[in-house]
């Protein structure tokens, strides 16, 4: 809950919830789950690092399988739902 008079926090990977867990490791889940074909080819839902840099390059590389697996089965690329990445993440 965001406190009266304060702006909601930015997201730091948009469409993903990134946790840190008592263990002091990264953990990002995307808010919209992959579809099943696209979770077939690879892509994982929820993902971990040791460090906030670790953690975007690996929601890349789960964002960029996804993206491959839509064309692959559409033979385009797929629309974004709303707040979701292109796969390319920057700093």
């Amino acid at each position: 809950m965001t406190p009266p008079g304060t702006s909601p926090p930015v997201p730091v990977i948009p469409g993903w919830r990134v946790i840190l867990s008592d263990k002091g490791r990264l953990w990002a889940s995307r808010v919209v789950p992959f579809t099943d074909a696209q979770l077939g080819t690879g892509a994982g839902r929820t993902v971990d690092a040791d460090t906030l840099d670790e953690l975007r390059a690996e929601v890349a590389r789960q964002e960029e399988a996804a993206e491959q697996a839509a064309v692959q089965a559409n033979g385009r690329a797929p629309g974004k739902a709303a707040g979701q990445t292109s796969g390319r993440v920057t700093t």
